[in-house]
């Protein structure tokens, strides 16, 4: 806790008067909206931080002191990290009622940019520390109590340097229960502690004053809950690997598995949003859910499990979900069955037995909306039998000591009771009586491409049968969508792959067509370019603790300099895939295989006829043409460790997900220096994007890799299409290029490059990639793609800092504070 203080005194308001005439000199009040000081303002106490966008960023930081604000322009704004000074210039005094301006101060007038109010509160001096007569000799020791800045801070001024005029102090933070290293202050916090809006929304004044005021009274409102809590972004969800039966032994234990939505629920600070599996916010859709989650004994907390609906003999139905998410929203039920955070915590590497045990305390004996997702450990061949004997889905097991991965796996299994998937609509057969249909044609995608699964002709009720029509009329086609048999298929409407549906079967022939299928309902949370077919495994192949894959020729040399053996490299990338599957995993991907070592030739390969074997998938992915083309993705570590086998060194990726290949989660602008720039220049740069985005509301996160760039990344939750974001990137990088012509460059030519820092807007294209993070590259020494803080990378000298040999740093690093929210945020792509 700090240590107590007492409260500034304040002299007289002759002196204050006094100490304000340069501030009016400065400024026309006929053109600027500041205010002049010439209302009385009641004295107090206060403090406030004003970002400020004037000729460059910086954040205005004031204390309330002699019936003045004190103020400081602190040029790259606060850290909460008492090894990190930042410079604060000494600037006029300014009037106490200015702590309440947020606008914008016209260009050309003293100061002109954009003005938010960043944070505000009380500040106290440290007992005996008279402020009165320290700030005269030089230095300020003082408390904190705003929403953001917390605690002891410093300010001490520094010895003037040659002519130097300008007073320039350092503000620093003391080392106390509020300090954090971990901590970006400036880049976790993009919005006006007041209004709520961003630099951008407050420079083009979007909300009129009753907006800006409801929306300002209910941020008061959750911040008097929790001043700076907020809900954690979203996570990759966990996914299971289907086997042929239970795993055996009491290292497992069991839950049943539900007939729903996979959904996460993220909440803080009063709010909450609500994720589908692919990370799609439907929040909109079970604000039922948030309603109850946001009453949770927790100030942050990020939730995964299953939405549903609970049948009277209390089974759960997909198709009862489906009518009550259009009719009766407030009858879904969710069971959480795990904890990925609480209360600010990172708990993935928590054992899983643990994390269920604070998930059971978190929702403790609820029976609302929440419940929690009990298990048994052992015995799961006998609860299988139980459950398929009650007529319910199936059995998840899980891995009790196993963390939270992102990704599919061993450590999550499933067994089914009843055999049913997701199959792609793609047809159906006229009825020869009133109904509307006889039955739909169904495929599946089967190496890179759809394929005739088969068609379903039960299940249907009248209502989903005219939903069906409606939805399959505008994408009815001539053509037929798959080969099929021909007298199978007789008499087909073809449609466009757009519909995906739920359906139950009793077994599948051997030429892969189903027999006694039902429908069970529309998936809206996937996408047909993800259907596969699922093939169980047997469970002693899906469980080894290592990937399965064995590396021939593990000691053939692929990084001639440090002589480093395709097996080093394949042991790298066994080490890590736990940490980059959440990234890699689940994407179209396009490899860099060397099959020869780095020094022979190597080429990029993004497409496949089956020669990689059933470990590394495919997905069909619609080309201009109006056909499709199967790209590459992995979703387990056996598909990574496929990959080196066959000689792949590096991994890029698409920046969105197969759940919907059209909605990217991500924005990269990849900094490329001349090769007559240092790498500080990119470090420069990189910071310089990070500020521009961080104006529009964008937190960003960098990425060294491996080669001799920077990417700043900015997450997206997936819902602008690619001809927007692409829009959005090349905007951004045109104005950035046009606003500092001799620094940066948008042109793809080499030849306009010289000396200049192109930025590459264009990996945020429809079928454009970038490295993976913790891939290696092939590239002397085998240096590896790092996600990294924004303070680590002041202290970097080269983008290509670790190798190959640095998995088990890679993996600490991973774990720790600082780097367990990287790459996450709740975000949408402004406007620009």
């Amino acid at each position: 806790m700090p240590r107590k203080a007492a409260k500034p005194d304040t002299p007289p308001s002759t002196d204050a008067e006094d100490s304000l005439a340069p501030y009016r000199a400065m400024r026309n009040f006929t053109r600027t909206t500041e205010p002049s000081g010439g209302r009385t303002a009641k004295p107090g106490n206060g403090f406030v931080v004003q970002k400020h966008a004037a000729s460059r960023l910086h954040y205005d930081f004031r204390l309330e002191l002699a019936g003045v604000l004190v103020s400081w322009a602190v040029t790259r704004g606060p850290s909460a990290d008492p090894d990190d000074k930042r410079l604060a210039v000494r600037t006029e005094d300014h009037p106490l009622d200015y702590a309440r301006f947020e606008g914008s101060i016209p260009k050309g007038e003293y100061g002109g940019g954009t003005v938010m109010l960043w944070d505000n509160g009380t500040w106290e001096p440290i007992p005996g520390k008279d402020p009165k007569k320290t700030l005269p000799e030089g230095h300020l020791h003082f408390i904190l109590h705003g929403q953001r800045m917390q605690g002891e801070w410093i300010l001490f001024r520094l010895k003037p340097r040659g002519k130097e005029k300008r007073e320039n102090w350092i503000l620093r933070k003391v080392n106390d229960s509020f300090a954090a290293r971990s901590d970006d202050l400036v880049g976790g916090h993009l919005t006006s502690i007041d209004s709520g809006r961003t630099m951008e929304e407050i420079a083009q004044g979007k909300a009129g004053k009753a907006a800006v005021a409801g929306k300002a009274a209910k941020r008061r409102k959750a911040a008097k809950k929790s001043a700076t809590d907020k809900p954690p972004p979203f996570r990759p969800v966990q996914l299971a690997t289907l086997v042929d039966h239970v795993p055996p032994g009491d290292r497992w234990l069991h839950e049943l598995k539900y007939d729903g939505y996979r959904t996460v629920l993220a909440i803080g600070g009063g709010e909450g949003k609500a994720y589908t599996r692919s990370g799609l916010d439907w929040s909109d859709r079970f604000a039922g859910l948030i309603a109850e989650a946001v009453g949770l004994k927790a100030r942050t907390a990020l939730i995964d499990g299953e939405a549903v609906v609970l049948t009277p003999d209390g089974r759960t139905s997909f198709q009862a979900l489906q009518a009550a998410l259009k009719d009766d929203p407030d009858s879904i039920t969710y069971f959480a069955f795990d904890l990925l955070e609480l209360d600010g915590k990172d708990l993935t590497q928590t054992p899983l037995i643990e994390r269920k045990a604070l998930l059971a305390k978190l929702l403790g004996k609820a029976d609302g909306k929440l419940r929690y997702s009990d298990h048994i450990v052992g015995h799961g061949e006998a609860l299988l039998a139980k459950f398929c004997g009650l007529g319910l889905e199936g059995v998840i097991s899980k891995r009790a000591d196993g963390p939270y991965r992102g990704a599919r796996g061993s450590g999550w299994l499933k067994t089914k009771c009843i055999q049913r998937q997701e199959f792609v609509i793609i047809g159906w057969l006229p009825s020869d009586r009133q109904r509307g249909f006889k039955s739909l044609l169904l495929g599946v995608n089967d190496a890179g491409e759809l394929r005739y699964a088969g068609k379903v002709g039960a299940g249907f009720t009248e209502d989903a049968m005219t939903r069906l029509l409606a939805l399959m009329a505008p994408i009815e086609q001539t053509r037929a969508t798959v080969k099929a048999p021909p007298a199978a298929v007789r008499g087909a409407h073809w449609v466009k792959p757009r519909l995906v549906a739920e359906v139950a079967f009793a077994e599948v022939t051997g030429d892969g067509v189903l027999r006694h299928s039902s429908f069970l309902g529309l998936r809206e949370d996937k996408k047909p370019e993800a259907v596969v077919a699922e093939v169980p495994a047997p469970v002693a192949s899906a469980t080894p603790d290592a990937s399965g894959i064995t590396i021939s020729n593990r000691d053939r040399v692929i990084f001639p300099e440090g002589k480093l053996t395709k097996g080093q490299l394949a042991d790298y990338y066994e080490s890590i895939a736990p940490i980059m599957l959440p990234w890699a995993g689940s994407r179209p991907i396009s490899l860099v295989r060397c099959p020869q070592g780095r020094a022979r030739k190597c080429f990029f390969q993004k497409h496949d006829a089956g020669s990689f074997g059933d470990s590394v998938r495919q997905i069909a992915i619609a080309e201009k043409d109006g056909g499709s083309e199967p790209y590459l993705f992995i979703d387990s570590p056996a598909g990574l460790l496929t990959c080196v086998q066959m000689g792949t060194i590096e991994f890029h990726g698409w920046g969105a997900r197969i759940e919907d290949v059209e909605k990217p989660d991500r924005l990269v602008f990849d900094l490329d220096p001349d090769e007559s720039l240092g790498f500080a220049d990119v470090v420069s740069a990189a910071f310089h994007l990070n500020d521009m985005l961080a104006q529009m509301g964008l937190t960003t996160f960098p990425l060294v890799t491996g080669g001799k760039g920077v990417h700043v990344i900015a997450p997206l939750t997936p819902g602008a299409e690619w001809p927007e974001v692409k829009d959005f990137a090349q905007r951004f990088a045109t104005a950035l290029a046009q606003a500092e012509p001799d620094r940066f460059t948008a042109a793809l030519s080499k030849a306009k490059r010289k000396g200049r820092i192109f930025i590459d807007y264009l990996r945020n294209q429809r079928g454009a990639t970038a490295v993976m993070p913790y891939s290696a590259r092939s590239r002397e020494h085998a240096p590896i793609a790092v996600p990294i803080t924004w303070q680590e990378l002041r202290s970097l000298d080269s983008a290509a800092t670790w190798h190959i040999g640095d998995a088990a740093e890679m993996l600490k690093r991973a774990q720790s504070k600082s780097l367990a929210q990287w790459g996450r945020a709740n975000q949408m792509l402004p406007e620009l």
